[in-house]
Formats: structure tokens, C-alpha cells, sequence
């Protein structure tokens, strides 16, 4: 998957916390981690077809 767009977004500090210990402990980096968030999300909803952002 290309990466054309970027977002900045504001958090919380206890959720930004909270994002780099799941992060962490899912072997990623935050960005990559939201982004897999993101894209699991659309799949479930049926946004985005399963493994099309492969």
C-alpha cells in the first residue's frame, strides 16, 4: 500500500500514554499502529474490503 496522505491529530496525554504502550507492545511504531487500528476498523465496517490496504 502507497502512502500518500498524512494527518496530524490531537490526543489526550493519558491516551497518547495508552497508544505508545499498545504500540510498544504490538512491535510498532504509533503511526504504524493507528494505521492498523484504522484500517481494522473499516474492514469491520465494511468501508474498506479485507486485505485491500495490503
Amino acid at each position: 500500500m502507497v502512502r500518500a496522505a498524512s494527518i496530524g491529530i490531537r490526543l489526550a496525554p493519558e491516551v497518547r500514554e495508552a497508544l505508545e504502550e499498545a504500540a510498544k507492545a504490538d512491535r510498532r511504531s504509533m503511526s504504524a499502529y493507528v494505521e492498523y487500528l484504522i484500517i481494522r476498523d473499516l474492514e469491520d465496517k465494511g468501508f474498506l474490503p479485507k486485505g485491500a490496504a495490503e
